[in-house]
């Protein structure tokens, strides 16, 4: 299985302007600048779209995880936060909160940490992974 996404830039890092669309057409020239990656202008940006990505990873890892050990999640909710600083990404943050119905805490922490390590985008990060994992 491949993917794809596609971005167009036209003009200076500072001045310019590009747009970003991706094989499914979730996004569709989707605008993105030197504004809204790197204060708070109107578009997309890079580490956003990389949080979307660790976020949704994330929790259909731990889905699986939790599943495989007999439980079902009534919901996974995961916040992730890119930080992006002098020009490189130096950390992810994950902040789970699920509600599934059975677990104990420490198994869990378990599931939750398996899902940490071993979700694609987790493995493909060359960054600090950090987590707070609640049940709800």
């Amino acid at each position: 299985m491949k993917r794809s996404a596609t971005a167009v830039w036209n003009g200076s890092g500072k001045e310019g302007k590009g747009v970003l669309s991706t094989q499914s057409t979730v996004l569709s020239n989707t605008q993105y600048s030197f504004n809204s990656r790197f204060e708070n202008g109107v578009g997309t940006n890079p580490e956003e779209l990389i949080a979307a990505a660790h976020a949704g990873c994330f929790s259909m890892k731990l889905s699986f995880v939790l599943n495989a050990a007999g439980f079902t999640a009534d919901e996974i909710h995961t916040d992730c936060t890119i930080t992006f600083e002098n020009g490189e990404i130096t950390s992810s943050h994950l902040v789970l909160k699920a509600k599934v119905p059975g677990i104990d805490k420490a198994k869990f922490d378990e599931a939750a940490a398996d899902a940490k390590a071993n979700c694609p985008i987790s493995k493909l990060l060359n960054t600090e992974i950090t987590m707070e994992a609640s049940l709800v």
